[in-house]
């Protein structure tokens, strides 16, 4: 009977001490959390309650304060805040998976045995495909469509480069848009051979082929964005950046994403036309827990690997070209005069030293000093010293995607020559502009790993160009939130911020370079709700 009471009275005890703390949904635990606040603080416990973290710090603290619906034991694995890229294709990243891979071919009948073993699979009214890259061929020429032609005399094929701003069409497609030796089109470029079209067509060019072709089916564009969704979780990435859609797109994910298959953050940039910013202006913006839309997407220029930047002295490697700029000066002067009227966010494309001089100076022209509009420049690969001082004058942001240094490395002297490469890929110079740089992948023209692309901003030869880890880290993170107005939600663990987190088995700030840069995710939440496991 004594035992009975004394039972009695600890279970009321016991039941007083939880109605006193507050509820949360999940503890986690026994870990190494790596918080990325401004002291980059680790603790060993978090709490989270409606997807949100409520605090951090030791386990016992935690457990003294709030009574739990589930813990989570992680035995002393790294968790980091889910990383946010800053600048990648996720749509086009969708697409791709469904095309033929390209990527390491090193000869135009490398690039045609694959698309004829791709096609035995289908009966698509076109070939599409995606990934060459003519530096990786012994010429380190542009294929010429001879052989595709051969192979597929009747099938339109059209094959980008693995930038996205040039692409190899077989003959049959070049008729379907009616592009002879005579065309031209205004901001890109059709190479011929002997007055008739080689099947390369740069920037606009492509993207005109490309509107002529027959359109992918919506099954195609669902499968494909969930594929790009599966490949992100794999890699850690909560929250993504896409750097340029339309409103079929746009609305497509949206859709997706109310009806609970795409669970996925995504910040999408529209396509800088009359069109999308019509449409977004009637809106206001969208703001969803899953979605933002308030900022559109421009280009300057094209690619430095197909020569399409725009320079303010000739390629060092084709005398007497500059590159070009793909819209008319008068078009990008009259879309950023209307975009500092609107309350929108403007994100530009420029590769070269000419491009990025002449969008830093009309974002000047037009911000007067005002850094809270936050306008970005994607890419800034290749920047004149004495134009970088606009970046910080003018709260310009810089959004780069380290891992083109790398790639870039074996032919970018070639196109540069030895003065300009030293202009390249400035990153720690960037980064003292504004004291904040935001880091993207620009997948699926670079690799879809964020561990990738600390690796490449760590370990690169050029050490005053280098980020530290910690810069990096931040990079993508809650600098990547800060690049879209989202750092007070996104970014770091810390109270009142969404519990988007990443558990992994690496040490990003100790371990060895080389082995985190074949990471991968061991578990990925988003508001606190389990989306990846790699069991």
């Amino acid at each position: 009977m004594k035992w009975n009471w004394i039972l009695g009275l600890a279970f009321v005890l016991f039941f007083a001490g939880c109605i006193g703390r507050e509820q949360a949904d999940l503890l986690v635990f026994n870990a190494r959390i790596n918080t990325l606040d401004s002291a980059f603080t680790e603790v060993e416990a978090m709490a989270i309650k409606d997807g949100k973290v409520l605090a951090t710090g030791s386990q016992k603290q935690l457990e003294s304060i709030y009574s739990f619906q589930d813990k989570m034991d992680l035995e002393g694995a790294f968790v980091y805040p889910a990383w946010i890229d800053a600048h990648c294709h996720f749509y086009g990243y969708g697409l791709f998976s469904q095309q033929c891979d390209l990527s390491g071919t090193q000869s135009i009948n490398e690039i045609v045995e694959r698309c004829i073993k791709f096609s035995s699979r289908r009966t698509d009214p076109c070939l599409r495909g995606r990934g060459w890259d003519q530096n990786l061929f012994a010429s380190k020429d542009f294929p010429h469509n001879a052989a595709l032609n051969e192979a597929f005399p009747e099938l339109p094929v059209f094959l980008k480069r693995v930038d996205g701003h040039a692409a190899l069409c077989n003959d049959a497609a070049l008729r379907l848009a009616g592009i002879d030796g005579k065309t031209s089109i205004e901001g890109g470029e059709i190479i011929l051979k002997n007055g008739t079209p080689t099947g390369i067509l740069l920037d606009a060019a492509a993207d005109f082929v490309e509107s002529k072709l027959p359109r992918v089916s919506r099954k195609e564009q669902i499968h494909g964005l969930m594929e790009a969704q599966r490949a992100c979780f794999e890699m850690g990435l909560s929250s993504l950046h896409d750097a340029g859609l339309d409103i079929e797109q746009l609305e497509l994910i949206d859709s997706l994403q109310e009806a609970g298959a795409l669970k996925i953050r995504l910040n999408i940039m529209l396509n800088a036309n009359r069109q999308n910013l019509d449409y977004l202006t009637a809106k206001g913006g969208i703001k969803k827990p899953l979605l933002q839309v308030n900022s559109f997407k421009l280009y300057a220029d094209g690619a430095l690997g197909s020569r399409g930047a725009c320079l303010k002295a000739p390629y060092s490697d084709r005398p007497h070209h500059f590159g070009f700029l793909v819209s008319h000066p008068d078009t990008l002067r009259e879309i950023i005069r209307r975009m500092a009227e609107s309350p929108f966010q403007l994100n530009t494309h420029c590769i070269g030293d000419s491009g990025n001089a002449y969008i830093l100076n009309l974002y000047a022209e037009h911000l007067k000093g005002d850094k809270t509009r936050r306008w970005r420049i994607e890419h800034a690969q290749v920047v004149t010293p004495s134009d970088r001082s606009l970046y910080g004058q003018n709260g310009i942001i810089p959004s780069v995607q380290p891992t083109h240094a790398s790639s870039d490395l074996p032919w970018a002297a070639e196109r540069l020559g030895p003065e300009r490469i030293s202009h390249g890929y400035a990153y720690k110079s960037l980064l003292k502009e504004n004291g904040w740089l935001p880091l993207g992948t620009d997948f699926p023209v670079e690799a879809i790993s964020p561990y990738k692309t600390l690796y490449a901003a760590v370990a690169r030869e050029d050490k005053e160009e280098s980020l530290t880890r910690e810069e990096a880290l931040r990079g993508m993170t809650v600098w990547a939130a800060k690049a879209g107005f989202q750092e007070k939600e996104l970014g770091s663990l810390e109270s009142g911020k969404w519990a988007d987190f990443v558990v992994l088995d690496y040490n990003l700030r100790k371990d060895i370079l080389l082995r985190i840069r074949d990471a991968r995710a061991r578990k990925l939440y988003i508001a606190g709700k389990q989306v990846f496991s790699l069991n």
